[in-house]
């Protein structure tokens, strides 16, 4: 069977030139299809490590603990993490870190899981009530401006910020048997 390799789509690409231009130099993720152009750059940047994660929630200690280091880091997952983070949401607020992560969202359009819909439905008002500012993109044109907005508001305005990316924005999702 041959494998056809898609394009990377540009709004992939222009995250990843956000985090490099910016001085990102830890990405700390769990694998996600979502962030796959992210994750392989990071991978592949000597300049950058990247932090495979267990779960999520280690994912704010590790960008805590590079902050305290001297060194910008965003955590990478997708909207179900979110709900492992809530708990360690609280050093971010008690510290006063500033914080980015990037939310590739699940239970929203086209969605066939549905163990992903609870979470999903709940990942900005999870965000919003641990005092993480959310914005979110939905359309690829948005995604650059949107990300550039919030990376700015944390590591030049000190801020907690997450961007959601919308489903819509990563593509249906399909179970695929391998």
């Amino acid at each position: 069977m041959q494998t056809v390799e898609k394009e990377t789509p540009v709004w992939q690409k222009e995250i990843f030139e956000i985090l490099k231009s910016g001085d990102v130099k830890q990405i700390a993720y769990v694998p996600d299809a979502g962030h796959s152009h992210a994750i392989r750059e990071a991978q592949q940047d000597p300049a950058i490590r990247d932090v495979v994660l267990t779960t999520e929630e280690e994912g704010v200690a590790v960008v805590s603990g590079a902050w305290l280091g001297g060194q910008r880091s965003v955590l990478l997952m997708q909207s179900s993490g979110v709900g492992n983070c809530v708990n360690m949401f609280s050093l971010l607020e008690m510290c006063k870190f500033p914080f980015l992560t990037l939310v590739t969202m699940r239970g929203e359009y086209a969605e066939f899981n549905p163990w992903q819909s609870p979470m999903g439905q709940a990942t900005q008002a999870a965000l919003e009530i641990m005092g993480i500012t959310v914005h979110r993109a939905d359309h690829p044109d948005e995604v650059a401006d949107v990300v550039a907005a919030a990376f700015d508001s944390a590591f030049l305005a000190g801020e907690r910020v997450a961007v959601l990316l919308g489903q819509s924005l990563i593509g249906r999702k399909k179970w695929e048997n391998m």
